[in-house]
């Protein structure tokens, strides 16, 4: 496999399914702007209380699941290499006048891009099927 050639055509996909995905009731993204918590259970329970705690959201998509860690009082970073996935992200942040921080790059140029620490690394379901790297996830 050509795995430039694979990121470049996952990219693409992404960066196309963004205003989809904002548009299908599977994201419920108008509920969302209303205030609910866009997180499952499982990941409420697994994360516990994350007031004032520094999250790293990798592959954040078009922001919702950050802006959800926001919402329960951390200070979050979303990172996502969809450029339409990262303009979306900020519109909506500064829509809700949140304050999260998204950073638009792919998972293995991030290391370059970003040096700090947190207190958690946090990603959703589905993600690391894209990954044609695994390895290299974890840098």
């Amino acid at each position: 496999m050509d795995i430039l050639k694979y990121l470049e055509a996952n990219k693409a996909h992404w960066n196309e399914i963004v205003s989809i995905h904002k548009a299908t009731e599977l994201y419920a993204l108008e509920e969302f702007k209303k205030g609910k918590n866009k997180l499952h259970s499982l990941e409420l329970s697994e994360l516990g209380d994350i007031s004032g705690k520094k999250v790293l959201h990798l592959q954040c998509h078009f922001g919702m699941d950050t802006l959800s860690l926001e919402m329960l009082g951390a200070e979050v970073t979303g990172v996502d290499f969809s450029e339409e996935g990262i303009r979306s992200a900020e519109e909506l942040r500064d829509e809700l006048g949140m304050k999260a921080r998204f950073i638009h790059s792919d998972l293995y140029s991030l290391p370059d891009k970003l040096d700090e620490t947190f207190d958690i690394v946090f990603t959703s379901y589905g993600v690391l099927i894209w990954l044609p790297d695994i390895r290299g996830w974890d840098r």
